[in-house]
């Protein structure tokens, strides 16, 4: 599906991408697949030339993209170090990447301006280490970690890629490392999902300094047992987002809806959907979010390449820009780029900034 780009001049930063090489780990999965992995079978590989093609950025012809953030996904780590410290591969490379944005080849376009790792917080103070060498990886643009949390009873929701402990963010053991790792000032991203909203709302009451970012409005199911439920579990989700929004240390995405996991599309991978469909669909998730938040602590993302099961990326930010069509310039700004550059401390991508 291609359409007309929506206000081809609003400036955009996305701040949450992956990139990676799965061409290895994909056909290992047994047929038939869970839909998570059909969706990213497409884009098994997916580094700067992808993200680039994606983009556009610097290009003309795209949206405005002025600039990324690279959230965690588990690539290129490093073998040679230890299980502790060998994430810290992730942040090299993706630095590399960010080195080809900054050398002004593809224009003012800054890929992974800020780049977000990951570190295994149940090591407790063991964890500093680790958080000092993705520090120093990240020559500059470290902004902080993920370490998600997924988990539902029914096995079938996340499929074999995801093997979160039930009840990991309320973990002594994660406390603890989340307290080592609160001294820092830096970031943390919450993925988990929406039957679980109530372990990142009591993580960000028991830590009320540390900037919490809740990754893809929560997550919305409707696959596997929760299928045909979404209406269902909205209140009891709704619910969620505005006693997490009474946090003012937490922040949110608004995205993620694209996943497989949300049946927001059920169908996909990219099955052609419009803007004006997808608008649609996602619309009570982002204007319960945004109305919750405000647009100063919400952001739009890509999610990309796993959202690329819903909407190909010129598509899903034309829905993006249809859902914000009735608000101010101002909070255009911050929906589409203020907000991340901010959280994220990436502010000089800004234009004119």
């Amino acid at each position: 599906m291609t359409e007309d780009i929506i206000d081809p001049d609003l400036p955009i930063i996305d701040p949450h991408h992956h990139l990676w090489d799965l061409r290895l780990l994909v056909p290992a999965f047994p047929e038939p697949r869970h839909p998570f992995i059909e969706a990213i079978a497409g884009a098994a590989y997916y580094t700067f030339d992808e993200l680039q093609q994606d983009t556009r950025g610097g290009l003309d012809g795209g949206h405005n993209i002025v600039g990324t953030v690279f959230m965690e996904c588990g690539a290129f780590y490093d073998a040679s170090r230890g299980d502790a410290l060998k994430s810290v591969g992730e942040v090299e490379f993706v630095g590399g990447v960010a080195a080809q944005g900054a050398s002004g080849l593809y224009g003012n376009y800054r890929p992974c301006a800020g780049i977000v790792g990951h570190a295994d917080l149940t090591l407790g103070d063991a964890v500093k280490p680790v958080i000092e060498a993705l520090q120093a990886a990240g020559h500059g643009r470290f902004r902080g970690i993920r370490h998600t949390a997924a988990w539902d009873a029914d096995p079938e929701v996340l499929g074999p890629p995801f093997h979160a402990p039930e009840g990991l963010y309320t973990s002594d053991a994660f406390r603890a490392g989340f307290a080592a790792y609160a001294e820092y000032g830096l970031t943390f991203d919450a993925w988990l999902l929406e039957p679980q909203l109530s372990d990142v709302l009591d993580l960000a009451k028991a830590f009320p300094d540390q900037t919490i970012v809740l990754d893809h409005c929560g997550t919305p199911l409707g696959i596997a047992c929760y299928k045909g439920k979404l209406h269902e579990n909205f209140d009891r989700w709704r619910h969620s987002i505005h006693a997490l929004s009474e946090c003012p240390n937490v922040s949110v995405k608004l995205g993620g809806l694209a996943m497989a996991f949300c049946g927001l599309p059920e169908d996909g991978p990219m099955s052609g959907h419009g803007s004006e469909h997808l608008a649609a669909l996602w619309r009570p998730y982002i204007e319960t979010c945004i109305e919750a938040f405000g647009a100063d602590r919400a952001m739009f993302e890509s999610n990309y390449p796993v959202d690329r099961w819903g909407a190909s990326y010129d598509v899903l930010w034309n829905a993006f820009k249809r859902l914000a069509r009735n608000h101010s310039a101002d909070e255009k700004r911050a929906l589409f780029s203020g907000t991340s550059a901010r959280i994220y401390g990436i502010e000089h991508v800004m234009p004119n900034a």
